[in-house]
């Protein structure tokens, strides 16, 4: 199986700057989302910082040792490549008062085969479009995710609530994070959807799944999803990373599978 990027990033229509950052390497099947936060341009430094260093040895494991790894070895090589970025933000954000109280949420993809290993945190978010239905696959880590989850809003309360922006769970804000991820298996022409809440607070469900269903090129469906989310109000900067997978699965034999590989 194949995969095909593409992505776009707009600061939207209330802010001159973007603290959003999207990068992807096709070779070795990895995007990666990030939206900062923090005073002065602090959110923008550590959502670069994040991107930049986490493409950088995770393509690189990737392109060396990554091609036949299992699933366990490949997580363990996210969780050590997000370690130390949450540790180089944390140490910056602690080393520069500019940068105090810096950081960023993160959503992360491994593209591998029949297989995408999805980490995050934060509300970033991952939606998967299969046989035209769209699901989301992350869960936010944010305040109003804990309400829901303990009954006390509806999904339409969350969608009006004043809370939207507080998130839980962050990369660089204390020395030691946690990335939570999961494996999911791919089929032939799935469609995933990274981005940031620039877009899932602007955009429901049903018009990104009618604009990513649309017959249009991918990189027409990133611009139209951006589009969207500004003819929304764009209240926030906006950034999509889509990665299809190809129309073919390749049969691994049986000795195959039982090597792990």
């Amino acid at each position: 199986m194949n995969y095909v990027f593409c992505s776009s990033t707009d600061p939207g229509l209330a802010r001159d700057n973007n603290e959003d950052a999207v990068t992807f390497d096709e070779e070795t099947g990895l995007g990666i989302l990030a939206d900062g936060m923090g005073g002065y341009n602090a959110g923008e430094v550590a959502s670069g910082m994040a991107t930049t260093f986490i493409k950088s040895e995770l393509s690189r494991w990737l392109s060396q040792a990554g091609r036949h790894a299992n699933g366990k070895e490949v997580r363990r090589a996210m969780e050590i490549c997000v370690e130390n970025a949450n540790r180089s933000i944390f140490n910056a954000a602690n080393s520069n008062a500019h940068y105090t109280g810096m950081g960023t949420t993160l959503v992360i993809g491994v593209f591998q085969n029949d297989r995408l290993m999805l980490g995050h945190i934060g509300d970033s978010r991952c939606y998967r479009l299969r046989n035209g239905q769209l699901q989301q696959i992350s869960k936010d880590h944010s305040l109003l995710q804990e309400q829901m989850d303990a009954g006390l809003i509806t999904p339409e309360q969350a969608a009006t609530s004043s809370n939207k922006n507080l998130v839980t769970r962050a990369l660089g804000v204390e020395d030691a994070v946690l990335l939570e991820i999961n494996e999911h298996n791919v089929e032939a022409l799935d469609l995933f959807l990274l981005c940031s809440d620039g877009l899932s607070d602007m955009v429901g469900d049903a018009q990104i799944a009618e604009v990513l269903n649309a017959p249009v090129a991918l990189e027409q469906k990133a611009v139209n999803l951006i589009g969207l989310a500004n003819a929304h109000g764009g209240r926030d900067n906006i950034s999509v990373l889509l990665a299809q997978a190809s129309g073919t699965t390749k049969k691994r034999g049986l000795m195959a599978r039982f090597l792990g590989k």
